[in-house]
């Protein structure tokens, strides 16, 4: 059974996409969350790794084709692919064909950051431009970080999968909020790191939020279930103390960059207090 969902978000076709599976290390996931707790929402694995899905996200607006991410980086060899358990069960590539889409067919990529779990189709295996008619929207804050790397980030830009787009003069980039087309906007969700940002969709009374690693799954709506991989986990708890509340009160429709089984979900009220992110089927 294809992953693919469709929603209509107003005038727009939204469709949740994948990129297939992997796995992360579920302590990192959680962060200072102890196992106890997470291990009963999503029991890992042998190696302590829970399972995870790359899930860009396709909006058709005004007869343009935008992609919300691009993938998993494809390029760094067998190594690479079992560290994390990498399968491609399908692809960005399949699921586009199976909308009558080709990688040519994209106006619009919106890098929400650069690394290499949600930016590493931005290039083909000859590092080329894997959307050549597309322009690619990334913050300046993340294009400045991606060129400056150190210890702590270094690991998830690669090289491959940036430098070819800005050397071709491909990316826009934006600070800050920025609108795309009328009802598109993105804003920054830093956090996870300074240059994150999310996308929002707004179109008759009717809003839904590509919430980028701020929720990498709907399992992180809780407060402090904030990923050990996040370089500022005192931004990121602020920033959901601050958008999940309006979220929720709007009835917004949430996308997540990593749940294994809900492409969207609803936020709702917790029996502990605070939200949780309910999935919403289609």
């Amino acid at each position: 059974m294809s992953w693919i969902r469709h929603l209509r978000v107003g005038s727009a076709d939204v469709y949740s996409l994948t990129d297939g599976q992997f796995r992360l290390d579920g302590g990192a996931m959680f962060g200072s969350v102890p196992r106890v707790l997470w291990e009963r929402l999503t029991p890992p694995d042998a190696l302590n790794r829970i399972a995870l899905r790359i899930n860009p996200l396709l909006i058709q607006l005004n007869g343009k084709n935008i992609l919300v991410e691009t993938g998993m980086d494809d390029k760094s060899g067998q190594k690479f692919e079992t560290q994390f358990a990498l399968e491609r069960d399908e692809t960005v590539f399949s699921c586009l064909r199976s909308l009558n889409l080709e990688p040519s067919d994209i106006d619009l990529v919106v890098n929400t950051h650069l690394h290499f779990d949600h930016a590493g189709r931005n290039t083909d295996a000859f590092l080329e431009p894997t959307f050549k008619n597309a322009r690619y929207i990334v913050q300046r804050q993340e294009l400045w970080d991606a060129e400056h790397t150190h210890e702590r980030n270094r690991a998830s830009y690669l090289a491959h999968n940036i430098a070819p787009i800005l050397e071709r003069g491909l990316f826009d980039v934006v600070d800050g909020e920025a609108e795309l087309l009328p009802g598109l906007s993105v804003f920054p969700l830093p956090g996870h790191n300074l240059g994150q940002q999310g996308v929002r969709l707004e179109a008759d009374g009717q809003t839904l939020i590509y919430a980028a690693d701020l929720l990498p799954t709907t399992l992180h709506a809780p407060y402090p279930y904030i990923m050990g991989y996040d370089l500022y986990p005192v931004t990121t708890l602020e920033l959901k103390k601050r958008w999940l509340p309006e979220w929720a009160h709007a009835s917004a429709i949430i996308c997540t960059p990593h749940d294994p089984i809900h492409a969207w979900g609803r936020f709702a009220p917790r029996d502990r207090g605070g939200l949780e992110l309910v999935g919403l089927e289609t």
